[in-house]
């Protein structure tokens, strides 16, 4: 029997066709396969983007109960020495000497220096060492020494930027100075500033680029304390501006500022006792953020993400200490909480390491727990290695990389699954 061709007919020079009964059948079973087949893959899409939500969650809160010792070197440390962590390593620093210890309890270099009482401050691969009190100013870098200046006056205080650059404050019977060098020791800028006028330099800080500084000076006048603030430009900017290269300066009654800190090249922290404020400065500086502290600060610690403060615990007994830490906008991004008297507190980019004794905790900065417990000996310092689950731990005889694991027996089977 002949299948019946499908009739045409024809409208308004438009031509519609009629197809069979049987091939509407076939059309509309397929349509129902497609949808089918669609709704199939919308499923296997969710499934898949749940999984992976759930094995990313996993990943970035999982907590690490133990860990093993990847490489361990015997390394005599004295207690006498003060140690700070620079580049992959420490800095080891005394009246007499520096030496840069690499993260295998190695000497990459060593240098003499003849300080009374020398500080540290590192940016980058630079470290700049002042003789508070004293003349003498060091700049060394990874490969060891830079620069070493004389200074005509007293020291009070010194920083340093990430490409060598430095300032100090310089202190006479009435005058102030702020100096600023080049890593080669030259001076680029000189600042003038009287006690009477100013008041008594607390802190600096200098730029990344070394193009801009953040003072905070303390005026008592009349048994009443005002502490100001004082932005400097040494670029374009400041030249327009006026003779001092000031863009900008803030002035406080009921506040005492200790320490400010560029914590990247254009944001600028001023952490005072009653609030902790967060300037904007590509150029000029402008008031960003304010948090207010009910209570006293402890300690601090900053990146160039965020900015924590440690403080009593004094709601209960439940806990010694609070860590709070913040985003550069002033939101509270997560609040823990430690019950061992801590001794270092060191800021990475994705966490935050505090130790003190045997005791040590890392917290992930969403907030959760990376890994709890006690280390092998009295702590010195804990940096992280290149692998994100390798520390450098330093105690006083010994330099021990160590890898997280998931059970506590250290000699457990290592996780498969590396954080990222």
């Amino acid at each position: 029997m002949k299948r019946e061709r499908p009739r045409t007919k024809t409208e308004d020079n438009v031509v519609y066709i009629e197809t069979s009964e049987e091939t509407k059948k076939a059309n509309d079973k397929k349509n129902q396969m497609t949808k089918s087949q669609k709704k199939a893959g919308y499923v296997v899409v969710l499934l898949i983007v749940i999984v992976g939500i759930v094995l990313v969650s996993f990943l970035f809160n999982k907590q690490y109960k133990g860990y093993s010792v990847v490489e361990s070197n015997v390394t005599d440390y004295e207690n006498t020495a003060n140690y700070i962590e620079f580049c992959s390593g420490l800095l080891k620093y005394t009246p007499d000497g520096v030496s840069y210890i690499d993260n295998n309890g190695n000497t990459v270099w060593s240098a003499g220096v003849d300080m009374k009482q020398p500080v540290a401050v590192v940016s980058g691969k630079y470290v700049a060492i002042a003789d508070l009190k004293g003349n003498a100013v060091g700049v060394f870098n990874d490969e060891g020494p830079v620069s070493n200046v004389t200074m005509p006056y007293t020291i009070c205080d010194v920083d340093v930027a990430n490409q060598g650059a430095f300032a100090v404050v310089l202190e006479s019977e009435e005058t102030n100075y702020i100096n600023l060098y080049n890593k080669k020791g030259e001076i680029v800028y000189e600042i003038q500033t009287t006690i009477n006028k100013s008041g008594y330099p607390l802190d600096i800080s200098i730029s990344d680029d070394g193009k801009k500084l953040f003072t905070s000076y303390l005026n008592i006048e009349n048994s009443v304390a005002e502490n100001s603030l004082a932005a400097y430009n040494f670029g374009d900017v400041g030249q327009n501006s006026n003779a001092d290269r000031m863009v900008g300066g803030y002035k406080f009654k009921d506040d005492v500022i200790p320490k400010v800190e560029f914590v990247d090249n254009n944001t600028v922290v001023a952490f005072g006792t009653h609030k902790i404020t967060v300037y904007a400065m590509k150029e000029k500086p402008t008031e960003k953020a304010t948090i207010e502290l009910k209570e006293e600060i402890r300690s601090i610690f900053y990146n160039e993400k965020y900015v924590g403060i440690v403080q009593n615990h004094t709601a209960d007994d439940k806990h010694k200490y609070v860590i709070k830490v913040y985003d550069l906008n002033g939101n509270l991004k997560f609040d823990s909480y430690i019950d061992f008297d801590y001794n270092n507190i060191y800021a990475a980019s994705k966490e935050i390491i505090i130790s003190g004794g045997q005791n040590c905790t890392i917290l992930r900065t969403n907030g959760s727990i990376k890994f709890e417990g006690t280390l092998a000996g009295e702590i010195m310092s804990v940096v992280p290695n290149s692998n994100n689950l390798e520390y450098v731990v330093v105690y006083d005889d010994l330099t021990e990389t160590i890898k997280l694991k998931m059970r506590k027996n250290t000699e457990a089977v290592e996780s498969e699954e590396e954080e990222r």
